[in-house]
């Protein structure tokens, strides 16, 4: 099994700063992208940052030039600056993972909250 374990998130004012780290944990044998993403209430979930095993990246527009995503062996930390109200979700880690056993899967971390004030 694999299992993704957030940490970071919290309140913060608007044009603060704020760190997640997401950890994947368990049988891995590769991984093939980690990313964030989040949901606003009544909103869908959306795509914010993504990082490839060849280290291409992607951000959705409305974060690029604040938010910074990276990965370090099984981590991935998504740095967020200049944070904003419209920023204010249930941020989710997410990973394209394969197992030991053979197998490959999405898996979901189990999400963190963060909210900017403005």
């Amino acid at each position: 099994q694999v299992q993704l374990v957030e940490s970071g998130g919290g309140l913060v004012q608007a044009g603060g700063s704020l760190r997640l780290s997401c950890a994947a944990n368990g049988r891995i044998s590769s991984i093939n992208s980690m990313g964030w993403y989040r949901q606003a209430p009544g909103k869908q979930r959306e795509l914010v940052a993504i990082i490839f095993s060849g280290g291409l990246i992607n951000y959705v527009d409305s974060v690029k030039g604040r938010f910074t995503i990276s990965r370090d062996k099984n981590t991935v930390t998504l740095q967020m600056n200049s944070l904003k109200p419209e920023d204010t979700a249930v941020y989710y880690c997410n990973g394209d993972i394969g197992r030991w056993d053979g197998g490959r899967a999405t898996y979901w971390g189990q999400g963190t909250q963060v909210t900017v004030s403005s």
